[in-house]
C-alpha cells in the first residue's frame, strides 16, 4: 500500500470529502497561505480556490458563530485554528452554542455539522500561550466529539468521520505529527468516532496514549521488548465519546496501566482514564495506575527547560520498569530530537 505523511492525509481527505459534498468549505487563519497550515490546505485551495477555502481576520468567536449559522442552514464548514490555543476566544460559541444545540431545540432545529481543526503546538520557543493541548476542557462538555488522530491512516479516517458525522466535531493535530508517515487507502473512507486501537499487543503492561504521545509509547515498547517485557499499546484517538471497552479488555489482560496524554493530569485525560480503572477495572489491577503527563506548570520557552518538560519515551520506559520491579541496563537513544523551525 502506498504511504502519506500526516499532513498529506488530512489534505486528501479534505479534498476527496470536498469533491463529494459541495456544501463543505475550509476557512481560518492561513488556509490559503502557500505553507497552507503545514500543507493540509494547499491542496483544497488549488482545487476549490477562494470560494471555498479562504483565510479570515483573528475574529475566533465571530467566526465560529458564523461557521454555526451556516451549518444550520446546510453548510458543513470547516475552521482551521493554527494554534489550538486560540479557540479559548471560541468556547462561548463553540460549548455554549454549538454543544448545546441538539439539545436546546430538541433536534426542531437542524443539527450544527461543524468540523473545528486545531494545531497542539510544542517546541521552537513556542511557550505557555501557543503550547497547551485543549482536549480536557474541551471534552469535558455534553454535544462535542473531540478526536486526536495519531497515524496518517487515522488522520484521514477520522477526518472523512467528522465531516459525515451530525454534530460539532473538535479534531485536535499534533504539529510533531505532521510529518509522520504511514500507509493509507487512496479511495475515501472512515474510522469509526469512539473507538481506540490496540497498535501494539502486549501481555505485561498496558499504556494508554493520545496523540503523539502514541508515538512515545510505541519507542518505549520497542525498547523494552528488548529486555522480554511486552507492552500492549493503545492509542486512544478519540476523547469523546471514550472507547471504554478497549481500555478495559487491555487492562483484564495485563493488570497493569500507564496513561499518558499531551497535557495535565490535573482533570485531565490520564485522570480520566484512571477513574475508569479505578471504577470499572479495580480487580484487574495488579499495581496502582501510573500517570504521565505535563508537570503541573506552564510551558517553557527555552529549549533547555523545553527538554525537561516534555514526557518522552524514556519517561514512559522507566515508568514501566519501577511498575514492574524491572531494571534495565541502558534505554538507548529513544527519545526523539524535535528540529521544527515553524510557525505553520
Amino acid at each position: 500500500m502506498r504511504t502519506l505523511s500526516y499532513a498529506e492525509a488530512i489534505s486528501e481527505a479534505t479534498v476527496q470529502a470536498m469533491e463529494c459534498d459541495p456544501s463543505i468549505f475550509v476557512a481560518g487563519i492561513a488556509v490559503d497561505y502557500p505553507s497552507g497550515i503545514f500543507g493540509t490546505t494547499t491542496e483544497a485551495y488549488k482545487r476549490f480556490g477562494k470560494a471555498r477555502v479562504f483565510d479570515t481576520p483573528a475574529m475566533e468567536n465571530a467566526l465560529t458563530g458564523i461557521a454555526i449559522g451556516a451549518a444550520a442552514v446546510g453548510k458543513r464548514p470547516v475552521i482551521v485554528h493554527p494554534r489550538n490555543d486560540f479557540m479559548f476566544l471560541a468556547f462561548d460559541q463553540l460549548i455554549n452554542l454549538a454543544a448545546k444545540w441538539k439539545y436546546m431545540y430538541g433536534g426542531r432545529a437542524g443539527t450544527v455539522p461543524i468540523v473545528v481543526r486545531a494545531v497542539v503546538g510544542r517546541g521552537w520557543g513556542q511557550g505557555a500561550t501557543h503550547s497547551q493541548s485543549l482536549q480536557a476542557p474541551l471534552a469535558h462538555f455534553p454535544g462535542l466529539t473531540v478526536l486526536m488522530p495519531t497515524s496518517p491512516h487515522d488522520a484521514k479516517g477520522l477526518m472523512m468521520a467528522a465531516l459525515q458525522h451530525d454534530g460539532p466535531v473538535v479534531i485536535l493535530e499534533h504539529r510533531s505529527l505532521f510529518g509522520l508517515k504511514g500507509e493509507v487507502p487512496e479511495e475515501p473512507y472512515v474510522v469509526p468516532i469512539g473507538s481506540a486501537e490496540v497498535v501494539r499487543p502486549g501481555t505485561d503492561l498496558t499504556v494508554v496514549a493520545t496523540s503523539f504521545m502514541t508515538v512515545e509509547a510505541l519507542r518505549a515498547a520497542d525498547e523494552l521488548a528488548k529486555d522480554d517485557i511486552s507492552l500492549e499499546v493503545i492509542d486512544l484517538r478519540s476523547i469523546r465519546p471514550l472507547d471504554e471497552e478497549t481500555i478495559l479488555a487491555s487492562l483484564k489482560k495485563t493488570g497493569r496501566l500507564i496513561v499518558t496524554d499531551t497535557s495535565w493530569e490535573m482533570c485531565g485525560v490520564v485522570s480520566e482514564i484512571a477513574a475508569l480503572a479505578a471504577e470499572k477495572g479495580f480487580h484487574d489491577l495488579k499495581a496502582p495506575v501510573r500517570r504521565i503527563a505535563l508537570p503541573n506548570c506552564p510551558a517553557p520557552v527555552s529549549q533547555a527547560l523545553e527538554d525537561v518538560f516534555y514526557p518522552k519515551a524514556s519517561t514512559i520506559a522507566k515508568a514501566a520498569l519501577v511498575m514492574l520491579g524491572r531494571t534495565s541496563s541502558s534505554l538507548g537513544e529513544i527519545d526523539l530530537v524535535d528540529d521544527f523551525k515553524g510557525p505553520y
